[in-house]
């Protein structure tokens, strides 16, 4: 380990292989088994699992909490170095926790306070906002936005290039399109009567949104509704409805074979 920077602080795990330029701070501890790229910075506090994949170039910032057996590809940024934008110093940042089994593709971004479940895959150029949950087997596809506080359930899809508005709800087994887009913000962004009104939408367990869809603030989906490609959500939509169109309206009910929960 001479070619890397390792805090005496630190508690490094046996059959730890760092290849060179990388730093660990204090108080990190490193599981067993753990593959380090180069050009790596462990920051302080942070807590490695057994038999982790780390690549070259990421930056695993203060306090964040990886589980065993999770790869991070090169390029990613798990958690964030705050900033007091007034004195533009660093402050203390909230970690993120990453579950068990998750694979964090490059030039990914997982801001701070995000806790994220076991075998989640993040796919490279994703972001996932500050103080979200994610659960178990959640898919977010290649260069999809999740923004801040939005929860997302056991085995959602996220498909690429969505963008997932802050303080949406998600539930489990959820199929979000490529490009969607969801929306939180009547207003956009005029006047500071907007923050009293800012809403994302809810989609409950088991519908699906199809493709370049968009879906406005508020709204809610139904268990196991159908949102087709392009459409325009601008009110609720009833449990177990196929709507299209824009605005979307209801056209028939879901295939019962389609349906993954019963009524």
């Amino acid at each position: 380990m001479s070619s890397i920077l390792v805090h005496p602080t630190a508690k490094i795990g046996a059959a730890f292989a760092p290849l060179p330029f990388s730093i660990v701070d204090e108080g990190v501890v490193v599981g067993e088994s753990v593959r380090l790229g180069s050009f790596v910075h462990v920051c302080a506090m942070v807590r490695i699992g057994d038999r982790c994949v780390i690549g070259d170039h990421v930056t695993i910032c203060t306090g964040a909490r990886i589980g065993e057996r999770s790869v991070i590809a090169d390029f990613a940024m798990v958690g964030e170095r705050n900033v007091d934008h007034a004195q533009r110093i660093a402050v203390e940042p909230k970690g993120v926790t990453l579950g068990a089994s998750c694979t964090v593709g490059s030039h990914t971004v997982l801001m701070a306070g995000a806790v994220i479940g076991d075998d989640v895959r993040v796919e490279d150029g994703a972001q996932v906002g500050a103080r979200c949950r994610i659960g178990d087997g959640v898919v977010i596809g290649r260069g999809a936005i999740v923004e801040n506080d939005t929860e997302i359930g056991d085995r959602a899809v996220v498909q690429p290039g969505a963008f997932i508005a802050a303080h949406t709800v998600i539930e489990e087994d959820c199929f979000i399109g490529p490009m969607v887009v969801t929306t939180n913000d009547d207003y956009m962004g005029r006047t500071s009567e907007r923050f009293k009104h800012l809403k994302g939408c809810t989609v409950r367990r088991g519908a699906r949104i199809g493709a370049g869809a968009s879906v406005l603030p508020g709204v809610e989906i139904g268990v196991e509704a159908f949102v087709a490609t392009g459409s325009i959500v601008a009110s609720d939509v009833p449990a177990a409805k196929i709507v299209m169109g824009s605005p979307a309206k209801v056209v028939r009910d879901v295939p019962a074979e389609q349906r993954l929960h019963s009524e």
